[in-house]
């Protein structure tokens, strides 16, 4: 019998930009940099003679589908295939275990896989900081001919803009982030969603708004101390538990219940790469067998695409059955796992994974091997390849060391896990039909919401939103009416009762709901805060 190419991990490298480069490097030139260093690292100049595929990570400050062919024409390198992969943090885990199915059928010998973000620099310059001569950088060019702002916002719906289109050209469909009811309540942007998993997540645990506020706080605060040890971290101070989570001048409310250090910091110049290849061309070009990875299993599965229509705020089925799937393809329990990273754009992220995983809640195990969006850096989509080339060096320097990796695209959404060792899976990688798990999580879709609701509303979840200097604007809830049905509403209240808001518990509480046709939303009245 035929044995299959075993794929394996022969270079990782990551690369951050000091934040006073001058000049500093575009997103190419930071994935060149990245590049060479996972060249160095598999410790072969003849690799680049077998690799046939490049792909390079969405990348907001450089949203460019040439970008893999620009890469490898800087490099020297001629692939058959040059992929520019969809937005998403879940890439670039996905597109790991998508590539090792790859090489174990055959279809490709050896992958570059990098990503890059230069947002900070872009920042920079938009407060002539520094001078940026990035002629053919087409995002950064856009913006300054549009006289944009540099924020996440702009960069998001431009990326979303770009994808659209790139998709309808090639016949494929675009799925929207939001339906028509979340939209109306400017829900797109993700730090506009995670607080109603955070709510419900502190409703369904039985902590107070206090005693949750502290439990998120010593979450991040042990993220932070693992920042301050990473050399490739953006921030490298350890932040107290009070500090990461009382709002401050300095640390004001974004979205409550989210301070700006709570939160993932897309404001870096981040790159990272990984070099992936079989084990035979490994042995043919003479890389030392001490230096490999293995990714030892597995799986990517989606939650019900609109946050809306999930019966429970507080899980993630589709992480709860990839961590199964990856765990039962390596040949491993839940025990064997030393190290984690789980996703961390916000504090419900981490919980979301730990709960579905099933890892206790005074687990010893770090969940971070990085430090964390907030702390380390959130270099847009990419942030995932950082905590796989971190996890590849650690397990280079402890053979002993398991590690599993998850990865989240949009609100909870998309989901991608790994795991990660010195020896070869117990299952071999092949490609496994798993759209029945995947059926069985869109099965318990809701409907649509309630466009207009009218009578009492059971608050499930809730998020405020603030201004620039850290006021309360508005407060939206999202719940039951008495039927069941799920609706949105915005909370009737002024910016003192929207101050009360920040310390009381909302999950629970029922208000009287009408929709109101001027602003095309509904509200809710509540009779006591």
């Amino acid at each position: 019998m035929k044995v299959r190419p075993v794929p394996i991990l022969t270079g990782a490298a990551q690369y951050t930009q000091p934040k006073d480069a001058n000049p500093a490097l575009d997103p190419l030139g930071l994935m060149v940099k990245a590049s060479l260093g996972a060249f160095a690292s598999a410790g072969s100049n003849a690799l680049r003679s077998v690799l046939d595929t490049v792909c390079v990570i969405n990348s907001f400050s450089r949203d460019d589908e040439y970008l893999p062919r620009a890469l490898s024409k800087t490099l020297g390198i001629t692939p058959v295939h040059a992929i520019y992969s969809l937005i998403g943090g879940n890439s670039p885990q996905m597109l790991v275990n998508r590539f090792a199915r790859d090489i174990a059928a055959g279809r490709r010998r050896a992958v570059l896989l990098t990503g890059a973000e230069a947002i900070y620099s872009i920042y920079r310059a938009s407060r002539s900081r520094t001078v940026l001569d990035w002629q053919d950088n087409v995002t950064f060019q856009h913006l300054r001919k549009k006289n944009l702002p540099a924020s996440f916002d702009t960069l998001l719906r431009m990326g979303c803009e770009h994808e659209r289109e790139i998709l309808e050209a090639s016949g494929g469909t675009y799925d929207e982030p939001n339906n028509a009811v979340e939209e109306a309540y400017d829900l797109f942007l993700p730090q506009f969603m995670y607080p109603f998993f955070e709510t419900s997540l502190r409703h369904a645990s039985g902590r107070s708004v206090g005693e949750h506020q502290r439990y998120m706080g010593r979450r991040y605060e042990s993220f932070s101390r693992i920042a301050s040890q990473n050399p490739y971290a953006w921030s490298r101070k350890t932040y107290s538990a009070e500090e990461l989570t009382t709002a401050t001048p300095q640390n004001r409310y974004v979205v409550y219940p989210y301070t700006i250090r709570t939160m993932a910091n897309i404001n870096v110049d981040q790159a990272a790469a990984l070099i992936m290849m079989s084990d035979r061309d490994a042995d043919a070009l003479g890389i030392d067998r001490s230096t490999w990875v293995y990714p030892m299993g597995g799986a990517e599965l989606s939650n019900i695409w609109h946050v809306s229509q999930r019966p429970r705020l507080d899980d993630s089925p589709a992480i709860t059955e990839a961590a199964r799937l990856a765990l039962k393809q390596s040949g491993l329990s839940l025990s064997d796992i030393g190290i984690f990273d789980l996703y961390s754009c916000f504090p419900s992220a981490v919980e979301i994974s730990r709960r579905a995983i099933g890892i206790p809640e005074n687990d010893p195990r770090s969940l971070t091997v990085t430090g964390g969006l907030a702390s380390f850096g959130g270099p847009g989509n990419n942030y995932t390849m950082h905590a796989i080339a971190s996890v590849v060096d650690r397990i280079r320097h402890d053979r002993r060391l398991k590690a599993m990796v998850t990865a989240n695209g949009w609100y909870n959404s998309k989901h991608a896990i790994g795991i990660y060792g010195a020896e070869p899976p117990d299952c071999p990688w092949e490609d496994r039909d798993d759209s029945a798990a995947q059926k069985t999580i869109d099965a318990e879709a809701l409907p649509e919401p309630i466009e207009r609701a009218e009578g009492i509303l059971t608050i499930e979840a809730y998020m405020i939103r603030y201004d620039q200097h850290g006021r309360p604007e508005r407060a939206t809830a999202i719940g039951r009416l008495q039927d069941g049905r799920r609706a949105l509403a915005d909370v009737r209240a002024d910016i003192g009762d929207l101050r009360k808001l920040e310390r009381i518990e909302l999950v629970g509480k029922t208000g009287e709901a009408h929709y109101d046709a001027v602003s095309g939303r509904n509200w809710i009245t509540l009779s006591a805060y």
